[in-house]
């Protein structure tokens, strides 16, 4: 098998064989011509159902996570409902107590009131863990690194709990990308990202993906993705892949300023607590170690003063953007409790006020840590008012 870097930019991607175009073409197409009743070209009748550059996309990332099937969604939430609409209508679920917003809204006002049953363990500790599987379940549903907690869950072991309670192992994979980490290789079942984020890399596009070596299992999502219909565009997947091309450069960089950017915040006199794999006393250190290949771009901090603080530092934020979503070439800053977790309100997994997510960019690293000075140094002055 070739390299990561070499596969990122070949597999699925051949020069095209009618002009030699090295990159895919956008199939700008809702429909294809047949060679009589039923006479399909390669497959080809209508492009919910298939689309070359979407097949690409698939073939590229199923790659990359080392998958025999790939499937790609129109957005991660889509790819998500897509694993809900295969599993039973009863379904006990069994997740990471640290869930991205969307997933908890997913589950908990969607999927819960037509009958799936979701319960809430903290996965990073082997014995809620085991209290947790100590009896059958579907699913087990796994974030590592978590969202925006920055827990790291062995995913090797909890694939191992899973199979022994009848579970299928999910991981959405999205924090650390395929570069990462596989968790296939690690044992799990269906590997998911929200595309939108990393794979993309540019803030462009909205995507998702789902990837598996059970091929049993992907025909009941392949089947899924073409019933409900919530699959990417072309002009989607051809973005995507553009992306896709510079993973592992940009995976690098994102890895080394986050470092950088974490090691500063730890001493910060306006910061309490950094939550960041790579630091030796992040409590999955070791696990991160041995599961990722770098420790990621996203870095998670609680200051001082509470949310006062928190205001204060992200009136104004310099080179970082205010902004939702994560993973792009650019730093982003957001209070996960009033933005992207807002839904978790009421849930009893409630993020901390004062706690401020980093989505650390590509930017020149001392660019970045002037402005999160600037925020800081407000965010001290805040907390000293409000003695």
């Amino acid at each position: 098998m070739a390299e990561f870097e070499t596969r990122a930019i070949h597999v699925g991607q051949e020069p095209d064989p009618l002009t030699g175009s090295v990159n895919v073409p956008i199939y700008q197409t809702s429909t294809y011509a047949q060679d009589g009743v039923g006479g399909l070209r390669g497959g080809h009748d209508y492009a919910r159902t298939v689309n070359p550059t979407r097949t690409a996309l698939e073939r590229c990332l199923a790659s990359l996570e080392e998958a025999e099937h790939g499937l790609c969604f129109a957005s991660g939430m889509g790819a998500i409902a897509a694993v809900m609409d295969v599993v039973p209508a009863d379904a006990r679920v069994v997740a990471i107590d640290d869930v991205y917003g969307g997933t908890y809204r997913l589950f908990s006002r969607v999927c819960a009131p037509r009958g799936q049953r979701f319960e809430y363990a903290d996965l990073t500790d082997p014995a809620a863990a085991a209290a947790a599987l100590d009896r059958p379940a579907d699913v087990v549903w796994i974030e590592s690194p978590t969202n925006p907690l920055l827990k790291v869950v062995d995913v090797r072991a909890m694939a191992e709990l899973a199979h022994r309670v009848g579970a299928l192992c999910v991981v959405d994979n999205t924090f650390a990308s395929p570069y990462l980490q596989t968790p296939l290789a690690l044992g799990a079942d269906l590997v998911v990202h929200s595309t939108t984020k990393y794979v993309g890399g540019h803030s462009d596009v909205i995507g998702g993906f789902l990837g598996t070596s059970d091929a049993a299992l992907a025909e009941r999502l392949r089947f899924v993705q073409n019933a409900v219909g919530a699959v990417p565009g072309p002009l989607d997947c051809f973005l995507t892949l553009r992306g896709v091309k510079t993973l592992a450069v940009r995976m690098e960089r994102h890895c080394d300023n986050a470092r950088r950017v974490a090691e500063h915040l730890a001493a910060a006199p306006a910061v309490c607590e950094v939550r960041y794999p790579g630091l030796p006393d992040h409590p999955g250190h070791a696990i991160a170690r041995e599961q990722m290949r770098d420790f990621g771009g996203m870095v998670s901090f609680r200051l001082r003063g509470g949310r006062a603080a928190v205001d204060a530092a992200l009136a104004e934020t310099g080179v970082w953007t205010l902004g939702e979503s994560l993973g792009g070439v650019e730093s982003l800053v957001e209070h996960p409790g009033a933005m992207t977790h807002a839904s978790l309100a009421g849930s009893g997994f409630e993020v901390p006020d004062d706690l401020i997510r980093l989505s650390v960019g590509i930017e020149a690293v001392d660019d970045l840590l002037r402005d999160l000075d600037a925020m800081l140094a407000r965010a001290g002055a805040a907390a000293l008012s409000a003695r």
